[in-house]
């Protein structure tokens, strides 16, 4: 079992930046790929960017450019640094992990194996 917490939420105004933070516990962090995705209201979830235990990253058209994902390893975080942000970019912001063989990035809501609870990002225009 694999719990994740996010943090960091919060309103910003458009153009402003936020740091979303993600602490993992219960297995083997460092052998896992995470990510992060959004949900806002009336919309399904939808992939942002992911990062392989080695350091790969994979971004989303939408968030190229603006957003950056990272890791440590050894405390067990997934960081999301926001820059640029938009009205658009208003959503709930989760945190997810894969273990399972042969995933490389949690690309899609089907290949995540947890999820967070999720952090509220609200940017106003």
């Amino acid at each position: 079992q694999v719990q994740l917490v996010e943090s960091g939420g919060g309103l910003v105004q458009a153009g402003g930046s936020l740091r979303l933070s993600c602490v993992a516990s219960g297995r083997t962090f460092s052998s896992s790929a995470m990510g992060w995705f959004r949900q806002a209201p009336g919309k399904e979830r939808e992939f942002l960017a992911g990062i392989t235990w080695s350091g790969n990253t994979l971004y989303a058209d939408s968030v190229k450019g603006r957003f950056t994902i990272s890791r440590d390893n050894a405390k067990n975080t997934v960081d999301l640094q926001m820059n640029s942000l938009k009205y658009e970019d208003t959503a709930v912001y989760y945190c997810a992990t894969v273990y399972r063989p042969g995933v490389i990035f949690p690309a899609a809501p089907g290949l995540v194996d947890y999820w967070g609870q999720g952090t509220q990002v609200t940017v106003s225009s």
